[in-house]
C-alpha cells in the first residue's frame, strides 16, 4: 500500500508525495499584478506540503479559446518567461509545478458569455466539426451565439504545434511538467468526442473506435511538446462521457475512455488523469449542492446579468443550476472506479480527483491490504478555496474543511476570483490558523492565506 506522503514519479520528476492541488481558475488574466496573483493563489498550497501544484486551465491560443472570464494565456513567450518567479517559488518549498494547457473551443466565452459576446463580435470558436444539433437549437432560440470556425488538417497540426512550442517556454520557465485539459469540455475533449467529432480526415473517428481522431490530435500535441521540451512530464485528463445526458447518444463509454487512455500511455505519456464528464458543460465537473448564498449574492447580480444576457435569463441558469445540483450530488471520489480501471490497463500513474475531501478517502484510493489500489495520486481542487494551507492538515490525517457547496464557483462566471464564500467555513479556517492547524516544522510565520468572507 502506498502512503500519501510517499514520493512518486512522473516521467522522470520525483514528487515528494501523492497529494495535488487539481487545476483551478486562478483568475489572474496576463495583466500587471499576474504573475503575483499567481503566486499569492498557489505558494501556500506548496508551503503547506502538497508535492504537486497544477497551475490551471492557461490558454495556448493568443485570442479566442478562454472559457470563463480571467483565464490566463501562455501563448507568449516573454510573459510565460516572467513565470519563472512562480516555478521557483514552488521549488524554494519542495514542491513541483505543472502547467495546464487548454483551449476551449466550442465552450469558449464567445458562445455563452453576453456581455463578452458584445464586447469581441469578430470573435470565432475554434470547432472539430460542424456543431452538434442540440448547439445549433441552442444557437437558434439565442440561448447561445455560435460562430464557428472548423479548422482543416492543417490547422489542427498547427494547433497541436502550439501546443509543444507553449510547452518549450514553460520548460525555459521552470516548470517541472505539462497537463493537458483534455476533459471539461475542453476542445481536445471534443476531438475525442463522437458528439463533436465528425471529421473525416485523420483526426476523425475510426469504426469502432470512436476517440480515435482525439488519440491521433493528443498524439500530435505528444509529438510537438516532445520536439521542445523533452525533459517534462507530460500528463492528460482522458474524459468518459458517462454524465452525459440521455438525448444525447453518440458519446465516449467507460470502456472507450479506458482504450483511450491505454493507447494515450503506450504512445508516451506519462501519466493520466481519468474523469467521468458530460458533453456539455454542466455541473458533472463541479459535483455538490446548490450555491445558494452566491446566487443571491446582492453585489454579483449585476455581473450575472451581464454574463447571461439579462437577469430573466440568469435565472434561468440559476434554476439549471438547481435542478443540476440534484442529479449531480457529491460523491466523494467518483473517478475512483474509472481510474482503478485504468490503472489495471497502464504502465504509468493514475490520477485520481473529484470530490476527494476526507484523508480516509485519500488512503482508499492509495489502496491497501483488502482492496487494490485506485491511483497514485489523490487530488483536491475546491478545498483549496477554503484553505490554501490546506495540505499541512491533510498529511497530518485531518479532513478538508470544504462542504462542496459551490458558493465559490458560481461567481467565476462573473470574473470573481475562487475563494471560499461559506462563513462557517471562514470562520473554521480562522480558528485553525489560530491554533497553528497550518503550520509546519521550520515556519516562522502562519501564512494561513486571505480569511475571505
Amino acid at each position: 500500500m502506498a502512503r500519501l506522503d510517499e514520493p512518486v514519479d512522473i516521467g522522470g520528476v520525483t514528487v515528494p508525495n501523492r497529494l495535488y492541488r487539481a487545476p483551478l481558475l486562478e483568475c489572474a488574466g496576463n495583466g500587471e499584478g499576474a504573475v503575483e496573483t499567481l503566486i499569492d493563489e498557489l505558494e501556500p498550497t506548496a508551503a503547506s506540503g502538497v508535492g504537486l501544484v497544477f497551475q490551471g486551465a492557461s490558454v495556448v491560443t493568443g485570442e479566442g479559446g478562454c472559457a470563463a472570464p480571467n483565464m490566463t494565456r501562455v501563448h507568449d513567450p516573454e510573459f510565460v518567461a516572467g513565470l519563472e518567479r512562480l516555478t521557483g517559488a514552488i521549488h524554494d518549498h519542495g514542491g513541483r509545478i505543472f502547467l495546464q494547457l487548454a483551449q476551449g473551443g466550442l465552450r469558449s466565452m464567445a458562445v455563452w458569455h453576453a456581455g463578452y459576446r458584445s464586447q469581441n463580435p469578430q470573435l470565432e470558436q475554434l470547432a472539430v466539426s460542424r456543431p452538434p444539433w442540440q448547439l445549433r437549437v441552442l444557437d437558434r432560440a439565442g440561448l447561445i451565439d455560435l460562430s464557428p470556425r472548423v479548422l482543416d488538417t492543417s490547422e489542427v497540426y498547427e494547433l497541436a504545434a502550439q501546443f509543444g512550442r507553449v510547452a518549450g517556454y514553460a520548460a525555459d520557465a521552470g516548470y517541472d511538467g505539462i497537463h493537458l485539459s483534455g476533459a471539461n469540455m475542453s476542445l481536445l475533449q471534443q476531438f475525442c468526442s463522437p458528439l463533436f467529432n465528425r471529421r473525416d480526415d485523420e483526426f476523425g473517428p475510426d469504426p469502432g473506435e470512436p476517440a480515435a481522431g482525439g488519440r491521433r490530435f493528443l498524439e500530435a500535441i505528444h509529438d510537438a511538446v516532445r520536439e521542445h521540451a523533452d525533459d517534462v512530464a507530460l500528463v492528460t485528463k482522458v474524459p468518459a462521457e458517462t454524465a452525459a445526458p440521455a438525448f444525447v447518444r453518440r458519446h465516449l463509454s467507460f470502456d472507450d475512455a479506458v482504450g483511450l487512455a491505454s493507447d494515450l500511455v503506450a504512445a508516451g505519456y506519462d501519466a493520466v488523469v481519468p474523469v467521468a464528464v458530460s458533453t456539455f458543460w454542466d455541473m458533472s465537473i463541479v459535483r455538490g449542492a446548490y450555491p445558494d448564498r452566491a446566487w443571491s449574492a446582492a453585489d454579483l447580480r449585476g455581473e450575472y446579468a451581464a454574463a447571461f444576457g439579462g437577469p430573466l435569463r440568469a435565472r434561468a441558469v440559476s434554476l439549471l443550476n438547481r435542478l443540476q445540483a440534484r442529479q449531480f450530488d457529491r460523491e466523494p471520489g467518483w473517478n475512483a472506479d474509472l481510474c482503478r480501471a485504468v490503472r489495471e490497463r497502464v504502465d504509468a500513474p493514475v490520477l485520481c480527483e473529484g470530490g476527494i475531501r476526507e484523508r480516509a478517502t485519500c488512503d482508499r484510493l492509495l489502496g491497501g491490504a483488502d482492496r487494490p489500489p485506485a491511483a497514485d495520486l489523490v487530488g483536491m481542487g475546491r478545498p483549496f478555496y477554503a484553505e490554501p494551507r490546506l495540505g499541512a492538515r491533510l498529511l497530518a490525517g485531518a479532513d478538508a474543511l470544504c462542504a462542496s457547496c459551490n458558493n465559490c464557483t458560481v461567481p467565476q462566471v462573473a470574473g470573481e476570483p475562487g475563494r471560499c464564500r461559506t462563513p462557517a467555513i471562514v470562520r473554521e479556517r480562522a480558528r485553525l490558523a489560530a491554533r497553528g492547524a497550518y503550520d509546519r516544522p521550520g515556519d516562522a510565520t502562519d501564512e494561513s492565506g486571505p480569511s475571505g468572507d
